[in-house]
């Protein structure tokens, strides 16, 4: 699913992509490329509905599955790829879909939206590799937006 420039994972990719390599340890990689610590839980699975209006006026409503990640002092704990699927599946209750992208809450430093941009399975195991949001201008041709020009027209009546 592309969002912005990125193509983001779905749940059901997630776990396509985590069933490929069964019991193999799973790395969060934060967008600047250190690591969550390899002791993290996973403390909700949730789904996240947000209604809003856009600056063109547009009402728009988006969805998506909220992965918790959260770091305790237990540093021998681990979750391995066939874990994060049962996991994943107990959310199944509250995800009214599959197709739902993928996003990653963490404290980095305060809480942060991460979107799940890829998994690449490397000798060292499973890394899902995250990507900062971004925001975006919904109604470009509403506000006179083009590539040429990235700002709104003025009197456009949007921003």
């Amino acid at each position: 699913m592309a969002v912005g420039r990125f193509l983001i994972m779905t749940v059901k990719e997630l776990k396509e992509k985590l069933a490929q390599s069964p019991d193999q340890p799973v790395t969060f990689q934060l967008p600047e490329g250190s690591l969550i610590p390899a002791h993290f839980h996973i403390t909700e699975v949730g789904f996240g509905k947000k209604t809003f209006i856009d600056c063109g006026g547009e009402i728009r409503v988006e969805g998506k599955c909220l992965i918790q990640v959260w770091v305790a002092n237990d540093t021998e704990h681990r979750v391995d790829s066939s874990r994060l699927v049962k996991i994943l599946d107990h959310g199944k209750p509250v995800l009214p879909s599959e197709s739902l992208p993928v996003e990653v809450e963490y404290n980095n430093p305060g809480l942060t939206h991460m979107l799940l941009e890829q998994v690449d399975v490397r000798e060292a195991g499973v890394f899902l590799v995250l990507a900062h949001k971004q925001t975006d201008c919904l109604a470009k041709d509403v506000c006179g937006i083009t590539a040429e020009n990235d700002c709104c027209t003025p009197g456009s009546g949007c921003c």
